[in-house]
């Protein structure tokens, strides 16, 4: 509550919700067949955007890992920095930031969402990768192997599981975002609930809402599926 407060609309906002509440049944369902691309749109955002993360988040990863960085004075600060960037700025201002630069569009959702799973992804990561058995290491190490083998034949197995259980996991994440991408412009559902929106169609926007909490199910059941399989 601040002065900026109107007290009329709070007092009328239980009236103004029944009233939406009416208008939002029922759903029309009609307009299901209009949201398969939107549907399909939004899928590709999160899966190719959580793709291009994890390709970036991966060397970043072992540079800001204190076992695995080439320099903890320089390179480990700087990987670091990247992923403090990206975790602190939501996809949402990503998205807008990226559609004032490229124009609106799926491209700008896709590089938003790889830009915001790169910290996290990479965070994960790099803790994972700081706890591995470092008598592993050390054998492959005695038998003469090269930096390059070690994280091959040392590194790599151990971090495998937490990897995969990782990338799924942001993937799970990515489809609720890109569900809202939209709104800003960056394409898919939120594109199509943004114009529901506009045009006061509330039946229409609850029928984009259960596909929305369907989408989220499924991906919620994948991963939890994958990451039993692989933890």
């Amino acid at each position: 509550m601040t002065e900026d407060t109107i007290w009329a609309f709070v007092a009328d906002a239980p009236r103004q919700a029944s009233d939406i509440g009416g208008r939002m049944l029922p759903p029309r369902w009609g307009y299901l067949n209009q949201l398969w691309q939107p549907l399909w749109d939004t899928l590709n955002i999160a899966t190719l955007g959580t793709l291009i993360g994890v390709i970036i988040a991966i060397p970043v990863a072992f540079l800001a890992a204190g076992n695995t960085t080439p320099s903890r004075h320089f390179v480990r600060p700087l990987a670091l920095l990247i992923i403090v960037t990206s975790r602190s700025i939501n996809s949402l201002i990503w998205a807008l930031l990226l559609v004032a630069i490229i124009g609106p569009g799926l491209l700008a959702g896709i590089v938003a969402i790889g830009l915001r799973s790169i910290g996290f992804v990479a965070k994960l990561l790099y803790e994972a990768i700081e706890e591995i058995d470092e008598n592993q290491v050390e054998a492959v190490r005695a038998t003469g192997a090269s930096r390059v083998q070690v994280i091959d034949y040392a590194i790599i197995p151990q971090i495998l599981p937490a990897f995969w259980g990782i990338s799924v996991f942001r993937w799970d994440i990515n489809i609720r975002e890109s569900t809202i991408l939209g709104l800003v412009g960056a394409g898919g559902l939120g594109l199509q609930l943004q114009s529901s929106l506009s045009t006061l169609a509330w039946n229409q926007v609850t029928v984009i809402f259960l596909v929305i909490l369907a989408t989220v199910v499924v991906s919620e059941w994948v991963s939890a599926k994958v990451r039993r399989a692989v933890l």
